[in-house]
């Protein structure tokens, strides 16, 4: 029997097809928020994951007594699909926002004592917002700030519909734009390494425009910095596993799947070792290389677009030390390979001494640089910008490394990265690298997550929910 809210032509219609079964390929975030949407919608959901466990990318581990994100992970208040994901699963008093913008930026090259500035806002409307902000910010001349000024107005005019952004690099704008290598490296790499996993002259102008306009020249608010305040696979994994088991969605790890194809119905056949799913809609939520090997033949126009979209690594420090050598929560710093800095202490259970994580994105030079030769090139950086460090004990160093952390956002990506739509009907992508308008983020992935549930559910000629949607419109 059919069910009456289903429009004439839909797969529902089609002899074979129940409309009402899925399988969700990816236990990441844009999986997982598309079976939690297929779900809420009264569909049928089966999701598998290769790994042991679901989160992707942002994940937990186990050091002894110590519980390990492999990296550090921030969203923004403009991130209203990840705060609605947050909001799902019922964690967003675990990841709270600041209640306003405050940065710490240490410079080691200036005397002690006056090394720390501040990027933070003011409760103005944009862009008055940052304007006692940038005009007291130390780390560059007056002339500059009020070249940065000039360049964040002409940066809020751009148009992010228009395609030749795509093609320019931010590096090159940005000197046109007449900003100074200092003002580059002190403010916008600053934010941009963080957000893009790229320094300014490998980015996508596009994607940075979009990332500066959105954060810092939406909405007073939009910048403001959240993070776990608990291991990221409480986050991603035990309280997303719950949400997914009251929804119904029947979730299998440890499976991987070997084939995607259409069965003598019509309907898609999902091949993992030792069992086959029958679905009338699949969304394939994986690394685009991934889906490039997975996608049937006919699925995309250009497939192999897939796989000329680049990776970019990021690497995190892990450093344990007796005592407690940082009193704020977190902070970056200039003329030092550090990057950015976070407390640890307390989301990893340690109950003595002080654990820090260094999150150096955009990694190519170090990724695989061996532990020994990182240590000794950071521990003395520590202790440059910590002088709590320079006494202290290292009780554990270790690093993660993560080689493909995102999609690379070079010049000329966005031509390259598919929407949620595929040419074989019930049948869609998911993932941060798919044409979601963002960066390799949390809140690209649940964004597409949200975009392929959408494409799902009109294949099926199933009514959308229109509760999780709202992320568009808050956008």
């Amino acid at each position: 029997m059919t069910d009456g809210t289903r429009p004439e032509g839909s797969l529902a219609h089609t002899p074979g097809r129940s409309g009402r079964d899925a399988v969700v390929i990816g236990g990441g975030l844009a999986g997982i928020t598309a079976a939690l949407a297929l779900a809420d919608a009264g569909v049928r959901v089966t999701l598998l994951e290769g790994r042991p466990r679901l989160g992707g990318l942002a994940f937990s581990f186990q050091r002894g007594d110590l519980t390990v994100d492999n990296g550090q992970h921030v969203y923004l208040r403009c991130c209203t699909a990840y705060r609605w994901f947050l909001d799902r699963i019922e964690g967003t008093a675990l990841a709270p926002l600041q209640d306003r913008l405050d940065v710490p930026v240490l410079d080691v090259a200036r005397p002690e004592g006056r090394r720390l500035g501040r990027l933070r806002r003011d409760a103005l409307p944009v862009p008055l917002h940052l304007g006692r902000s940038l005009a007291t910010y130390p780390h560059l001349s007056l002339a500059e700030r009020a070249k940065v000024g000039r360049a964040a107005l002409a940066l809020k005019g751009l148009d992010l519909a228009d395609p030749t952004l795509d093609t320019q690099d931010f590096g090159g704008w940005l000197a046109a734009h007449g900003q100074s290598a200092r003002a580059v490296e002190a403010l916008w790499d600053l934010v941009g390494v963080a957000t893009l996993n790229a320094v300014a002259g490998d980015a996508s102008l596009g994607l940075a425009a979009m990332v500066f306009k959105t954060g810092l020249l939406s909405d007073p608010g939009a910048a403001d910095i959240g993070w776990a305040r608990v291991p990221l696979g409480e986050l991603h994994d035990r309280l997303a596993r719950k949400a997914l088991d009251s929804a119904g969605v029947r979730i299998e790890v440890r499976t991987r799947v070997t084939s995607i194809s259409c069965d003598e119905n019509g309907r898609l056949r999902v091949q993992v070792p030792g069992d086959t799913h029958h679905a009338d809609a699949v969304v394939l939520a994986v690394a685009q290389r991934e889906a490039h090997d997975l996608l049937p033949d006919g699925a995309l126009d250009a497939p192999g677009r897939l796989l000329e979209i680049g990776t970019a690594p990021i690497l995190n420090v892990h450093v344990v030390y007796d005592r407690k050598v940082l009193s704020r929560p977190f902070f970056t710093a200039l003329g030092t390979p550090v990057q950015w800095v976070f407390d640890r202490t307390e989301a990893s259970g340690l109950r003595d001494g002080q654990y820090l994580a260094l999150s150096q994105s955009a990694a190519q030079d170090e990724i695989d640089e061996p532990v020994a030769a990182l240590r000794e090139r950071y521990l003395p950086e520590l202790e440059r910008l910590l002088p709590g460090a320079r006494g202290a004990e290292v009780k554990d160093f270790f690093v993660t490394r993560e080689r493909t952390a995102t999609f690379a956002p070079t010049p000329g990506v966005g031509r390259l990265r598919p929407g949620a739509r595929t040419k074989i009907p019930g049948l869609c992508l998911a993932g941060a690298w798919t044409a979601t308008g963002w960066p390799a983020t949390m809140e690209s992935a649940v964004r597409s997550g949200v975009s392929a549930a959408e494409a799902a559910l009109s294949a099926l000629g199933r009514p959308r929910p229109s509760h999780l949607f709202d992320v568009e419109e808050a956008a």
